[in-house]
């Protein structure tokens, strides 16, 4: 076995017509689209009640 046959056979790919992805690539996709969604969906952080009140206070 060559290395021009090992490049040819060293990956697994879906085709979609004329789109064709490794999985790999569409894992890394996949991953980033749940991590963006999360992103929005998910409340920032903020700071504790107790601070807001303190903050209230002071002029």
């Amino acid at each position: 076995m060559s290395i021009h046959d090992t490049a040819l056979t060293a990956g697994h790919y879906f085709d979609w017509g004329v789109i064709s992805v490794s999985v790999t690539n569409l894992s890394i996709i996949i991953a980033m689209i749940v991590v963006f969604v999360l992103a929005i969906l998910l409340p920032f952080p903020h700071a504790r009640q107790d601070d807001d009140l303190e903050r209230q206070d002071r002029p």
